[in-house]
């Protein structure tokens, strides 16, 4: 009799303090969800700090061009052209920019012609003819067939044996991110068609 009596003491004992606790509290499963959802809000948080953090620390498209060191004849021409706020802008831009070597591909005296200020029309023409709106990636840029840029003309997108090339200049290195769009270096300078 003692040990039935006892053993109901024992249970009671450990019984009642989970059930108060249970009735107190909330059941163990609404706990569990509870505590689920505020993981995911938590991890969600510590997600969108990390992405902030991380779009600070990128560069707008000029100053990532400045950083570079080989696209120096294109941020003077963007300089000269009075492009530099835009182009620093919120965007989003896709910028095909040519290297410093695809300006010197140019005939000679070209630039030099370009970077006076009577010929700032011309100059801006040229430099928006590589731009296209929106935040354009390698991989969505393999899907066209022409990109409508900036300047107003439609440049043409070709994929061949894995290359991709807009108009002539054969894109050499893509998606390179930055805090307002992103950039595609290109091997030549691209020309609207004349009369546009």
């Amino acid at each position: 009799m003692r040990c039935s009596s006892f053993r109901l003491a024992l249970a009671a004992a450990l019984v009642l303090p989970m059930a108060a606790s249970a009735v107190a509290d909330e059941c163990p499963v609404a706990a569990a969800q509870k505590a689920k959802a505020m993981a995911q809000a938590k991890a969600q948080a510590q997600a969108h700090v990390q992405t902030v953090a991380f779009n600070a620390d990128r560069k707008d498209i000029v100053d990532t061009a400045v950083g570079a060191g080989s696209f120096k004849t294109l941020v003077a021409a963007v300089q000269a052209a009075g492009l530099v706020e835009t182009l620093k802008g919120a965007g989003p831009f896709t910028v095909f920019a040519p290297t410093d070597e695809a300006f010197a591909k140019l005939p000679a005296g070209t630039v030099e012609s370009l970077l006076k200020p009577e010929n700032k029309e011309k100059l801006v023409a040229v430099l928006t003819y590589h731009v296209v709106p929106g935040k354009v990636m390698a991989a969505d840029v393999v899907k066209l067939t022409e990109a409508p840029t900036v300047q107003g003309s439609k440049a043409k997108v070709k994929v061949a044996d894995g290359t991709v090339m807009i108009d002539n200049a054969k894109v050499v290195k893509t998606d390179i991110e930055t805090s307002n769009g992103v950039i595609h270096v290109i091997d030549a300078v691209i020309l609207p068609p004349a009369g546009k």
